[in-house]
């Protein structure tokens, strides 16, 4: 079994940064994508970036210019470096990784607080 730990949530004024980080229990080259999503309270969830086993980025419009992913192979981790937070983007977020047609897994999630 898959188990996809997240860590780095928190509070934060607006403007602030915030570094996630999720650690898999496996090689995460071992996914084809893995992602990070989040759902603010009475919202869907919506996908706020991933990256794909080739290196391949993709980013929800609303955090482009902001938000980066990236990845450590040696540490089965992938980072999702937040900065210039809005209220907007306070949300629990889940990272995510998939195994295309097969299967996809879900981090327990971390809580991000923007406010002042």
């Amino acid at each position: 079994q898959v188990q996809l730990v997240e860590s780095g949530g928190g509070l934060v004024q607006p403007g602030g940064s915030l570094r996630l980080t999720c650690t898999a229990s496996r090689s995460i080259l071992s996914f084809n994508v893995m992602g990070w999503y989040r759902q603010a309270p009475g919202k869907e969830c919506e996908l706020v970036s991933e990256i794909t086993r080739g290196g391949s980025t993709n980013y929800a419009d609303s955090v482009k210019g902001r938000f980066a992913i990236s990845r450590d192979g040696a540490k089965n981790t992938v980072y999702l470096q937040m900065n210039s937070l809005k209220p907007e983007d306070a949300a629990v977020y889940y990272c995510n990784a998939k195994v295309i047609a097969t299967s996809t897994y879900w981090g327990q999630g971390t809580q991000v607080t923007v406010s002042s």
